[in-house]
């Protein structure tokens, strides 16, 4: 149980309620208890009567008194139990809900190469089916672990003072019990784990499958993924199946064991009832009712330590990502005001899950206000210097500066939020239009909205749609064309009003003319702005107060687009290749 450690913090935040909670619960088992006793003292009240030392009218009084005091005592047993489940369980939701929040607030902090080393599915099952089960332990297993222990703690005692011989035969099977217990625990233990990895696996392709659904009927794929998921679904029987068959021993186990003690009272009792070594045949009765109240709670063990050893696999597996520090640290607690002067110093990256070094010792400076436009080839390292502006990544060797101080000296999150970023492969939430552009200021009036769309010229084209701003885009905005995407994606950003912004091959996707359009537009909006452009189009160069050509991850020319296309290059060559197409 040391994954579960973790979790100590959290009962510590609890520990009234949870006091209370098993306090209600100890009083709710005493309240229980009293009903054997009065059975017995039931039984001596008829053996009396039929013994005549007693008479039938006080009999009859006796066993009235009896009746009233048994069933209030089951009244105020069940009421306690209700209130042991309102403090309880509530707890266990509470620490459910700050788990969530713990995990989701560090999936927030881990840095991009985490999310490619590992799969959505993956993170998701984390978060959900795996803190589920470790809630079961938080609630259920505290609540049911209480209750038998206070049973046994109760009931065992009360035996031996009743009747000692007949209560050691009695409980001869609990020991063989706990050893069988401990033995099949540590298979659970096992296959749970396993359990749990393959639910991580069908989480994972199930989601890529519902995300990539128009790929695979593009390429008629269905039949493919169908058998890879009966596969799937196989292997997940078989996994389920191995644990459901050791989950099965125990509760056969516990009937077996507990008729056995049956067995043994009313032998061993009968034999003492006949020998006289017990007073009264209502003892064995006594104890018939305390074995069979012994029976859920040791047929509980069980289950509690099922849902223990799942917990434990849970929490180990929450443990590994929460234990995982992220690359980016903030390490500058107090804010730190940004304007937008960005130079990188003999900088160098290289990327650690591929390896691939997308920098190599690249110098440059941006002035706050200027518009800068880096071209090149696809993998020249353009977007990786739009990733290291805004911290997504640390360089490998070099120095990022901005505003003269290192990128490490900032703030994180004023950095950040003084950011604008448009990626090339515009997401979007599965929200209303209005929601995805509000996304970059959540103060912002409509009219903003409306004023930034307009600028993004896709203005028009939202106000085309039945429900217009108030349109509800499928997952990652697959309802808009590419070209809508990018351009509500720009619209975003403008709306944040950055210091900085960084459009990363936004409008690849976009014609000419609208291309033209809100460039023109940008350049208004941008004014006094640091601009990043990365683009594969002198068109959406040429204006830029610097243009910077890279290859292999290095600055091959830099200049103004005039002085770029008076020089034999790169440059010169696909701005000739571009304007002949385009004529």
């Amino acid at each position: 149980m040391k994954e579960l450690k973790h979790l100590n913090k959290y009962f510590k935040k609890y520990w009234f309620k949870l006091f209370i909670g098993i306090l209600i619960t100890i009083i709710a088992r005493v309240f229980s208890l009293i009903m054997p006793s009065y059975v017995n003292k039931s039984i001596q009240a008829i053996e009396g009567f039929v013994g005549n030392t007693i008479s039938k009218s006080a009999a009859k009084g006796l066993l009235f008194e009896y009746i009233l005091i048994i069933v209030g005592a089951a009244l105020l047993s069940g009421l306690f139990t209700f209130l042991m489940r309102q403090t309880i369980i509530n707890v266990s939701r509470y620490i459910e809900f700050d788990l969530k929040n713990e995990v989701f607030d560090h999936y927030q902090r881990l840095n991009l190469s985490f999310y490619k080393k590992n799969r959505i599915g993956d993170l998701m099952n984390r978060i959900s089916e795996d803190i589920n089960q470790v809630r079961m332990y938080a609630g259920p297993a505290i609540m049911y672990g209480i209750n038998t222990l206070t049973m046994f703690v109760c009931i065992i005692p009360l035996m031996f003072i009743k009747a000692p011989t007949l209560a050691a035969y009695t409980l001869i099977p609990l020991p063989i019990l706990s050893v069988l217990i401990y033995q099949i625990s540590k298979i659970i233990h096992k296959r749970s784990t396993k359990v749990q990895e393959f639910l991580s696996s069908l989480s994972t392709f199930t989601q890529e499958s519902f995300s990539g659904v128009a790929v695979i009927k593009a390429y008629a794929l269905e039949p493919k993924i169908n058998a890879e998921l009966e596969d799937l679904a196989q292997e997940g029987k078989d996994t389920s199946m191995d644990l459901a068959k050791v989950n099965a021993w125990f509760f056969p186990l516990m009937i077996l064991l507990i008729g056995i003690s049956n067995i043994f009272v009313i032998y061993i009792g009968g034999k003492q009832y006949i020998n006289g070594d017990i007073a009264s045949i209502g003892i064995i009765a006594e104890f018939i009712l305390y074995v069979n109240m012994l029976t859920w709670p040791v047929a509980i063990v069980g289950w509690l330590t099922s849902i223990i050893q799942r917990a434990e696999a849970s929490q180990k597996r929450i443990n590994e990502f929460l234990h995982e520090q992220p690359s980016i640290q903030n390490e500058v607690e107090i804010a730190t005001p940004v304007t937008g002067a960005i130079e990188f110093k003999n900088v160098s990256f290289t990327y650690e899950d591929t390896n691939i070094t997308a920098l190599k010792n690249i110098s440059f400076q941006i002035k706050a206000g200027e518009t800068v436009a880096f071209l090149g080839k696809t993998g020249s390292g353009k977007s990786t210097i739009l990733d290291l502006v805004s911290r997504l990544y640390d360089v490998s060797s070099g120095e990022v500066l901005i505003d003269g101080t290192p990128i490490r000296n900032l703030n994180l999150n004023s950095l950040r939020s003084a950011v604008g970023s448009v990626p090339q492969d515009a997401f979007l939430f599965s929200d209303t239009i209005e929601n995805n552009i509000k996304f970059g200021n959540e103060n912002a009036s409509f009219d903003d909205i409306v004023t930034v769309a307009k600028k993004a010229v896709v203005h028009e084209n939202i106000e085309g749609f039945t429900q217009q701003y108030n349109t509800i885009l499928g997952e990652r905005g697959i309802t808009l064309s590419g070209g809508q995407k990018q351009r509500v994606s720009i619209a975003r950003a403008l709306l944040k009003d950055p210091q900085i912004y960084l459009f990363d091959d936004c409008l690849s996707a976009v014609d000419t003319e609208t291309e033209e359009e809100i460039l023109n537009n940008l350049k208004e909006v941008s004014e006094n702005k640091t601009t990043l452009i990365v683009s594969h189009r002198v068109s959406s160069a040429k204006n830029a107060d610097k243009i910077i050509v890279l290859e292999n991850g290095e600055i091959i020319q830099e200049g103004t687009h005039t002085e770029l296309n008076n020089t034999d290059g790169y440059y010169k060559e696909l701005y000739l290749n571009q304007l002949s197409e385009k004529e």
